[in-house]
């Protein structure tokens, strides 16, 4: 026997000292032992390096193809053994594919228990691989990506693994594993298993909007949701509502709607709440889904007159009244009709009535009329500024200087600076004149029961149209008032906007105006008869109408992605026809009509995007850059992302290369912090058009952030070289600032300071002055109570906010769609309304941070000239101080001069006045009044309240909340809905109603273009020829 052939006999022995001191020194003899015929020699040599495989890895590594080869062979005993001894090597290898492989057939020696890197490493890339290859079989991966064949042993890893989390009662990792596999069973099975499943359900709601990339999947999976919310003892109805909305579902959100109203009045109040959340996710044609499978009034109700003046108007508004069933059919609004419901209470009856001023009458619009009016802080001197730095002849300027105001006076109905200076406007022209025509549908945004009064001075008045750009820039007006507004009145206003483009002949300008009207008005609501009126204006191949009415059926199609017959008809001929024109205006309104159209389609918009995406036509693959933001708007999904860089870095068109940068904003926009970390190396790019799209991508999805990143990267594009770039940086950093304070992000004063030195600066660029002059008005938008979100608080896309934010970027070719970007516009309100819909005043809630960090900033203050103001004269006595003179020379001739003498007390009335040096006469004007002295500055609190309505920032919502234990006398309401922050529009439950309640009851903005009246004087009694002194007011 040989001595190696001993050695290894003696590591046989159980307890041998020798093998310890070997084994620390080298495993060359385990090593050896393998290459012996016998298996129970190899076996036992497996199992010691199985125990010290990771101290002498670097040694094992040489015999890993022997060892692989060991755990290949069927005829071996310890395959599985040998299994986990390679994977093991091949992790310290970091080898991990190959390590995985080896660890799937390792069997029992491979315990997802143990608590070790090995062992969590494998278990984190089998996970990987598992979901990935799940994601592939459902038609999720990449394109190119084939699906791989489900290993079996991998699945029961995956097994053991939920098992593990069931046991250690981490249901959220089994959930997070279960919605990546796209395993539905384990998604029940884990909210089954959970003790909290309140808590488990919303986090899996929350998850399921961002982890969850299949479209089908994530429907799927809320159905489940539903179903699990209505096994709780207590259902949370809001959530399930949320989850129905998601689904399409309206019947269901009927259902839960009608039982709540059917309860308690908490009940009843929970359902105005879900109410108000269904009209804030803007979602329109589902809000009145749910109206048509409500108790419905009487047919004759059912499409009430106008209001008061409205009825009163030409004979085409009567003909629009006439005609409002037949334009709800045609738009896709359902008309209410009575339907076979059992007879209810009048409790139920009323407390329907007030649901349907929720839902279709419009009640939360004059809520936010309301609020946008009575909290307006714009600042009408900056305007006066602005005016008065332009120079006289600059058309560019004039005309984004009333856009800007259109911003800063969004929805607040104010419109104080147009009338004051109607000489100033008088100066636009042609389209300009249309574009300040339809500011005025900014300022009055949502003030729909008065829209046909405001602008009927503008609107078409039949036959020849005399103004033909006034009046399409008013009915551009009336489609901005009713935009994405889904109430009885809108059928009306379709009706009146459909009769005045078919009335427009061949007038391009007044078609242009319907066309977009239309869109608005009719947003998302697919009518087959709007289709074909907008049809026909295209086919006509004139460049403005025609590029309107592509924008126009985009509009209406929103979202249908072909879905419907009319949708995938409006697709083909959109295609076919931007093919045939020559006219590069239609091309470019047809391709973002067909992106529009495919919005929130995700996976189902492939084919068209994939077709858009290979043409010839640069503006058509600019239209495809689109449709990829639109599908997958705020998915963040790996795919769209992925082509969106290719093609940013790849096509051979700037402007291609532009949009794709600008949709990375579209998005991910529900994850803003990773977009400026994403493009800060496409913001250096030598790529002038790539620079501005990276400025937009920042600004469309880090609005209202305040972020320092998103900062950063646009501080340097503000001193760019090329114009267009540094326009783009502005307006970028003015969307990032809105609403936040110099306290909280001191760089806010620099920027302002920045946009009055460009706006002023006579060498700038008109460009460059058109951004600042933008970025004003954002800052300063709706009064500065209003923010840019392309999501609602309760999780959903905001349809009109992503629609007004893509069709404005398109301002850089057709300047009339920048009064697309109010659509974006929501208003930050915190607002509490009882039982009856009114604001009780003694409602309040808590802020946990300074008062500073979220105020309106100051106003500005008009420099006056500064006047010497004449004071009292103060007269120098020079006799009192000859006198003085004399006296000191008889007492030093009395003394003998040599002692010194001590100043005398100058005496008389002004001897408390101290002679003043230089004087050349005998009186003095004394140019300032003392300084009075300054208060002390007392130190500034820590919380404060927040009234009842208030403004609460983005920033500001982390810090507010309310105590739903507070018993103290003040604190009479709680706000109905238990989860969540207060914010938005809130139902507050009356805790003592017996007791009188102080309330504010909500009023509309009037239209009186003087204001309010004044109020009337005092009571005086006159004097002739002396001064009115005032009596007291008793009396009559």
């Amino acid at each position: 026997m040989s001595r190696e052939r001993s050695l290894n006999l003696l590591l046989l022995t159980p307890h041998s000292s020798t093998l310890c001191c070997i084994l620390n020194i080298s495993a060359s003899g385990l090593i050896s032992m393998l290459e012996e015929d016998d298996d129970a020699l190899r076996t036992h040599a497996l199992k010691r390096l199985h125990q010290v495989v990771d101290k002498h890895w670097a040694e094992v590594a040489a015999v890993v193809p022997l060892i692989e080869a060991l755990s290949e062979d069927d005829a071996f005993p310890a395959r599985e053994l040998a299994a986990a001894v390679a994977s093991r090597c091949f992790f310290h290898l970091e080898e991990y594919s190959d390590a995985l492989r080896l660890a799937l057939g390792a069997g029992e020696y491979f315990d997802v228990s143990s608590k070790t890197e090995y062992v969590s490493t494998m278990v984190s890339k089998c996970i990987d691989q598992y979901t990935a290859q799940r994601t592939a079989a459902i038609g999720g991966g990449a394109p190119d990506e084939a699906p791989e064949e489900m290993d079996p042993r991998m699945e029961g890893i995956v097994e053991r693994m939920f098992d593990r989390c069931f046991a250690d009662g981490e249901y959220t990792q089994a959930m997070g594993i279960a919605l990546e596999a796209h395993r539905l069973d384990k998604v029940e099975e884990t909210i089954e298993q959970a003790s909290d499943k309140p808590t488990l359900l919303k986090y899996t709601f929350d998850v399921c909007q961002t982890l969850v990339t299949s479209r089908q999947t994530r429907l799927k999976v809320l159905a489940i949701l539903v179903a699990m919310h209505r096994l709780v003892p207590q259902p949370d109805h809001v959530a399930v509502c949320k989850c129905l909305q998601f689904l399409g579902e309206a019947a269901q959100v009927a259902e839960v709607l009608k039982d709540l109203l059917r309860g308690s009045d908490e009940s009843a109040l929970l359902a105005y709440q879900i109410a108000f959340d269904l009209v804030e996710s803007e979602h329109q044609h589902f809000v009145m889904q749910v109206n048509k499978h409500m108790p419905q009034k009487k047919a004759t109700e059912a499409v009430p007159a106008a209001e008061s003046g409205e009825e009163k108007k030409e004979s085409t508004e009567g003909d629009a009244e006439a005609a409002a069933p037949a334009a709800a059919a045609a738009s896709g609004m359902e008309v209410d009709s009575e339907v076979n419901e059992p007879e209810e209470s009048e409790e139920f009856l009323g407390r329907m009535d007030k649901l349907r001023q929720v839902l279709v009458d419009g009640f939360g619009i004059d809520l936010s009329l309301n609020f946008l009016y009575k909290m307006n802080k714009t600042d009408l001197l900056l305007m006066k500024n602005i005016k008065g730095a332009l120079e006289t002849r600059n058309s560019v300027l004039h005309n984004v200087t009333v856009v800007a105001h259109g911003y800063m006076q969004a929805g607040t109905t104010v419109d104080t600076f147009l009338r004051d200076n109607l000489d100033w406007m008088g100066r636009a022209s042609n389209w300009a004149k249309f574009t300040a025509t339809a500011s005025i549908g900014v300022v009055h945004r949502g003030h729909m029961k008065e829209s046909m009064n405001l602008l009927q001075p503008y609107l078409p008045q039949g036959g020849v149209s005399a103004l033909p750009y006034s009046e399409g820039g008013a009915l551009y007006a009336l489609g901005l008032i009713h935009s994405n507004k889904g109430s009885d009145g809108n059928a009306q206003v379709i009706t009146y906007l459909q009769e005045a483009l078919r009335n427009a002949g061949t007038n391009e300008t007044v078609q242009h105006g319907a066309c977009l009207g239309l869109g608005l008005a009719a947003m998302a609501t697919g009518g087959a008869d709007l289709y074909e009126d907008l049809k026909n204006t295209l086919f006509k191949d004139s460049a403005n109408a025609g590029e309107a009415a592509a924008y126009a059926i985009g509009l209406t199609m929103l979202g249908k992605g072909g879905t419907t017959p009319e949708s995938s008809t409006a697709l083909e001929e959109m295609i076919a026809y931007a093919h045939e024109t020559a006219h590069e205006k239609i091309i470019r309104g047809l391709a973002m009509g067909i992106a529009l159209t495919l919005y929130s389609q995700e996976e189902a918009a492939e084919g068209m995007i994939e077709q858009l995406s290979r043409d010839r036509d640069p503006i058509l693959r600019y239209g495809a850059m689109y449709a990829i933001g639109m599908a997958y708007c705020g998915t963040s999904n790996n795919n769209a992302i992925r082509r969106l860089l290719h093609v940013a870095v790849s096509d051979v068109s700037d402007d291609v290369r532009l949009a794709a940068v600008t949709c990375l904003g579209f998005v991910l926009f529900r994850t803003p912090e990773q977009v400026p970390r994403l493009v800060s190396l496409l913001a250096e790019s030598f790529n002038a058009h790539m620079r501005f799209g990276s400025c937009l991508a920042i600004g469309i999805s880090c609005a209202g952030t305040g972020s320092r990143e998103a900062m950063d990267v646009l501080e340097p594009m503000m001193e760019d070289v090329v114009d267009f770039v540094r326009q783009g940086a502005l307006i970028a950093m003015a969307m990032v600032l809105m609403q936040q304070s110099e306290a909280r992000i001191p760089k806010v004063k620099a920027f302002r300071a920045k946009l009055t030195s460009v706006i002023s600066d006579k060498h700038q660029s008109t460009m460059t002055k058109m951004g600042a002059i933008m970025a004003s008005g954002i800052m300063e938008a709706g009064g500065r109570n209003v923010t840019i979100t392309m999501q609602s608080r309760a999780g959903f896309t905001k349809m009109s906010s992503v629609v007004g934010l893509a069709v404005w970027c398109q301002y850089w070719y057709w300047y009339p769609l920048m009064h697309f970007l109010p659509l974006a516009f929501t208003p930050t309100t915190h607002i509490g309304l009882n039982k009856d819909f009114k604001m009780p005043n003694n409602y309040e809630a808590t802020c946990d941070a300074r008062p500073s960090q979220f105020a309106y900033p100051k106003k500005l203050e008009e420099k006056k000239e500064e006047k010497k103001e004449r004071v009292t004269t103060v007269t120098l006595s020079t006799t009192a101080k000859a006198k003085a003179r004399e006296a000191r020379k008889e007492h030093n001739k009395k003394e003998d001069g040599d002692a010194p003498t001590a100043d005398m007390e100058i005496q008389g009335d002004d001897a408390g006045v101290e002679e003043q040096k230089g004087t050349d006469g005998d009186e003095k004007e004394v140019g300032e009044k003392p300084e009075a002295p300054k208060p002390k500055k007392e130190p500034e609190p820590t919380s404060f309240k927040i009234k009842n309505p208030a403004r609460v920032t983005p920033s500001q919502e982390p810090f507010v909340h309310f105590d739903m234990e507070q018993r103290c006398c003040s604190d009479a309401y709680v706000p109905v809905r238990k989860t969540g922050k207060p914010l938005g529009i809130i139902m507050l439950l009356d805790r003592t109603p017996d007791e009188p309640e102080d309330v504010a009851l909500v009023e509309a903005p009037s239209t009186d273009p003087d204001g309010e009246e004044a109020d009337p004087p005092e009571p005086f009694e006159w004097t002739p020829g002396g001064v009115g002194k005032p009596i007291p007011a008793t009396g009559s």
